[in-house]
Formats: C-alpha cells, structure tokens, sequence
C-alpha cells in the first residue's frame, strides 16, 4: 500500500465525479478533465471524499496507487482553482507579444519566434517581460512553460534568457585573459 494512495481527495462543493473502469472525469467551475488509470488501481466516492484503492491484492500496485490518486487529486484541484507557472524574459531587447493564439518572441536571434497557444491554455504577457501560463491541466501548463522557456534558456554566464519567476541560476566566471 502507498502512503499517497491511502490520502483521501476531499471534493468540494460544485465539483460532480464519474468514476468509469478505467478513467475517472471530474467537472468543476473551471472545466471537464478525464484522468485515465493505470491498471488495477479503482476510486470509490464517499459522499464529499473520494479514496483510491487497489483492485486485487498486488505488490507491484503500490507504486501505481499513489500515481492515480495524486493524478485524481491534480484533476480536481485543476477544475476548481486550475494551475499557473509564470516566466520571466532578461535580457536587452528580449520582449513578448502576444497576438492572437500566438506569442511572438525577440529572444535574440535574427528572427522573430512564434510560439503557438495550445487549446486549454491560457497565456499573459505583462510589461513584455513577464509570461504567466494558465490552466486546468497541470500536465500541459508545466509542458507549455517548459517549452516556452526552452525557446532561449538561461545563459549561465550573462544570465540572459527565458527562466521561471523565482529561478535562482549559478552564475559562472567567465574566462580571465591571457597575460
């Protein structure tokens, strides 16, 4: 048994529930998301909570049954408050703009990047430095800032680039001339 499995969800009010074989759908005020399970591993709702549980009696489960239940538990905290990762863009000349479903970007590079917006994704660009990414799905949010951020990853020894607010990056010395 997993110490996550046995953690019960709490569902809060205005979130409906379908556990299926196999997947799980949760709809809240946010939206609709279908979380597929592994193999052998079911949810059982109890009036406001829901519990994850094994279907047979397998040892190699356990690392399964706190997979799905932090899974279930990402599913429904997504449809009720959703998820955000927020970017930061350093460097002179480096600049957003969004426009549309696309993110145009001056990251440095003789062309202008274009970054298209994935369906369920919300992006912001503030003061054209800052980009915070919204969501319902944390899997997506974090691939989407991912992928943004890889567009001009952080320099370590300029500190220029695309990095997430908070990062905290190692500057390295750069070369001492030759005397």
């Amino acid at each position: 048994m997993s110490r996550i499995g046995k953690k019960i969800i709490p569902i809060p009010k205005g979130v409906k529930i379908a556990v299926e074989p196999g997947a799980v759908e949760v709809q809240g005020p946010k939206g609709k998301l279908r979380q597929p399970l592994p193999e052998g591993i079911g949810f059982e709702v109890d009036g406001d909570q829901l519990h994850a549980r094994t279907l047979r009696d397998d040892p190699d489960l356990g690392k399964f049954h706190g997979l799905a239940r932090s899974l279930v538990a990402n599913a429904v905290h997504g449809v009720t408050e959703g998820f955000k990762k927020e970017l930061d863009i350093v460097g002179v000349g480096y600049r957003a703009e969004l426009k549309g479903k696309q993110v145009h970007f001056a990251l440095g590079y003789s062309h202008p990047v274009v970054f298209d917006i994935p369906q369920g994704i919300d992006v912001v660009v503030d003061k054209q430095t800052h980009i915070t990414v919204t969501g319902i799905d944390r899997q997506a949010v974090g691939q989407v800032a991912a992928n943004i951020r890889r567009l001009r990853k952080p320099d370590p020894y300029k500190q220029k680039g695309v990095r997430y607010t908070g990062e905290v990056l190692k500057k390295k010395a750069g070369k001492t001339g030759a005397k």
